[in-house]
């Protein structure tokens, strides 16, 4: 019996196994074999066993025949599955049910089967799926000469799929000076005791432009609001959107309802009763987020709000403005490093408080995803 060599065997080993590969042909003519993983208008991802994952610059293929069946998307929102051949500058699909021809320039995506799922999943996730955020929690203690607490909390928490996206934030501080018994507000000592909240939900009505649904909630002891409500909706338009950088502008409509309690009189104010109002304004606005680095990420939010109605007690022309920047600086897979500056702005707080409200936050971040 005559010895067969591996030499001899190797060719017949490397034609088999390009039968089960994927092939890649370039305009330049090079041609390369793998598992073609997915693909969108800017790149191509192909998995080989010798090079490992390689990027290929979509505007450079040529020609793609797939051995593995394929998701193709196309701009009109349909997606065809089956292998693969290119003909002419044409996708010829063939699936069981028969052949179909897509033209390339019409193609938005590929994707292979498990690539397919985990896209379908980010489409329609449970609510409970696709979150990711943080909170940062602070506390100070002083005794002694000083005695002072301070608390502060911070929240975010956003998910994001390729319809929509809903968006949830908290801020919080508070602080006492129990020795010198500090402040005006309505407990003694309280040099600061004020919370922000809120929720949006957007819903992409083009890759460009979204319609939104927003609730923000404040308080504020010092000033004596007991509670502020602003329920507002209308469009934005995505100005830049891609995994590094996110600018978004808004325009719409509001609804705010404030309440306030009593201000006692001082040496330079009235006295003042409890109000409770509500009125309209228009809201305009602009995100933005960027990722700085592998680790850390800076987000910025400015807004105004001019009254279109005016409450009887309120003179004409008033507004608030807000503006919120932060960043969160990742030191391993579960914390990070937060920062968060907000002020806000009313042009006709209660008589004797001041109208600006700055809160900055600043500690551990422990992050999360689901």
């Amino acid at each position: 019996m005559r010895k067969l060599h591996l030499s001899a065997l190797l060719p017949l080993i490397l034609s088999s196994s390009l039968l089960f590969a994927d092939q890649i042909v370039l305009k330049n003519g090079d041609r390369l074999t793998g598992t073609i993983d997915k693909s969108d208008d800017q790149t191509l991802l192909l998995k080989t066993d010798f090079a490992g994952d390689v990027t290929i610059q979509w505007s450079a293929v040529r020609e793609i025949q797939s051995t593995q069946q394929l998701h193709v998307a196309t701009v009109t929102g349909k997606t065809v599955a089956g292998t693969v051949t290119t003909t002419d500058g044409n996708f010829q699909v063939q699936s069981p049910s028969g052949s179909q021809t897509v033209p390339k320039d019409q193609v938005t995506a590929l994707r292979n089967d498990q690539e397919q799922t985990t896209f379908e999943k980010g489409v329609h996730p449970p609510l409970w799926q696709g979150w990711a955020g943080g909170a940062t929690v602070g506390f100070a203690l002083t005794a002694g000469n000083s005695e002072t607490k301070s608390l502060n909390v911070a929240f975010t928490g956003d998910r994001k799929t390729t319809h929509d996206e809903i968006t949830m934030y908290a801020n919080s501080v508070y602080s006492r000076d129990d020795a010198s018994a500090a402040g005006t507000g309505p407990a003694a000592g309280v040099t600061a005791n004020t919370t922000q909240g809120g929720a949006r939900y957007s819903r992409n009505f083009t890759t460009r432009l979204f319609g939104y649904v927003s609730g923000d909630f404040q308080t504020d002891a010092l000033q004596f609001l007991n509670l502020r409500s602003i329920l507002g909706g209308g469009l934005g338009v995505h100005l830049i959107n891609t995994t590094q950088t996110t600018l978004d502008v808004l325009g719409g409509l509001n609804y705010t309802h404030e309440s306030y309690g009593a201000v006692p009189a001082t040496a330079t104010t009235p006295f003042q009763l409890a109000t409770s109002r509500g009125f309209a304004a228009a809201t305009i606005g602009e995100e933005l987020m960027h990722k700085l680095g592998a680790s850390t990420v800076l987000t910025e939010k400015g807004y105004f709000f001019p009254d279109i109605t005016t409450p009887d007690d309120l003179p004409s022309g008033g507004y608030r403005a807000t503006f919120n920047f932060g960043t969160v600086t990742k030191l391993s897979k579960w914390f990070g490093w937060q920062n968060a500056f907000g002020d806000i702005y009313v042009s006709n707080p209660p008589l004797g408080t001041k109208k600006n409200d700055i809160l900055l936050t600043t500690g551990l971040n422990i992050s999360f995803t689901h």
